[in-house]
Order: structure tokens, then sequence, then C-alpha cells
């Protein structure tokens, strides 16, 4: 086990509680059983996860938060680093409420998709 190392950056313009979004992120994957990875967290502004949306979606609009997974929960070959992913999360969009948006970003990484387990899931985590 080589431990979860989770980077917070924010890009966003507007203040954001990092070590609040690190540990609700360090909660969520213990919950699911992710013992080791790398993850990344990014609070952007309105333009750039517009055009993140643009470019990986095809969609013309800014959104509360975006996915971008890696390795998710498979196995792997022996000895490399699980790399999670990134959760993008426009704090212009979510205003306040960035946990739970977080924790769907999160899920979404693990390879869950949008049905009642993943809202079950984001419920009883966010």
């Amino acid at each position: 086990m080589t431990g979860i190392v989770i980077e917070v950056e924010n890009r966003s313009g507007l203040p954001v509680d990092a070590p609040a979004a690190r540990q609700l992120a360090r909660d969520v994957l213990t919950a699911q059983r992710i013992e080791s990875g790398d993850l990344g967290i990014a609070f952007v502004g309105p333009d750039e996860i517009r055009r993140l949306k643009q470019e990986h979606l095809g969609i013309d609009e800014a959104t509360d938060v975006l996915s971008f997974p890696i390795d998710g929960t498979g196995e792997l070959p022996g000895g490399l680093p699980r790399q999670l992913g990134d959760v993008v999360i426009c704090p212009q969009v979510v205003g306040e409420e960035w946990r739970r948006p977080l924790v769907h970003g999160l899920l979404h990484l693990l390879g869950y998709d949008h049905g009642s387990v993943m809202a079950a899931l984001e419920d009883s985590l966010a």
C-alpha cells in the first residue's frame, strides 16, 4: 500500500476550502476501499470548465463537475502506481454546495454511472 495522494489546485479565482475537499475525497476513497492512488482535484472558472466540456463532450456550456478517469479500480500490472484521474469543479456554478458534485465526480472516476446506486452513494457520502 502506497497511500492516497491528493493534489488540489485552485484556478477558479474564488476562495475554496482545499483541506475540506482533500478530506472529503479521502473519505470517499476510503469508503470505496481505495487504499492507494493519485488523484487531482481542480477548481476552475466557468470559461475553463466550459472549454473542457466542449473539448471532451462536445457540449458548449459551463457545468458543475467533470471527471477524467485514468486507471479506475481494476487490476494494474505489478509495481505501477494507480492514477485515479482528475475531478474538475466550477465554484461559480456549484456555489457553496461543492461537496455533492465532488463526490459525484469521484464516483465517476471509480467507474460508477448515473443511476440509483450512484445517487444512493452520493447521499451517503456527501
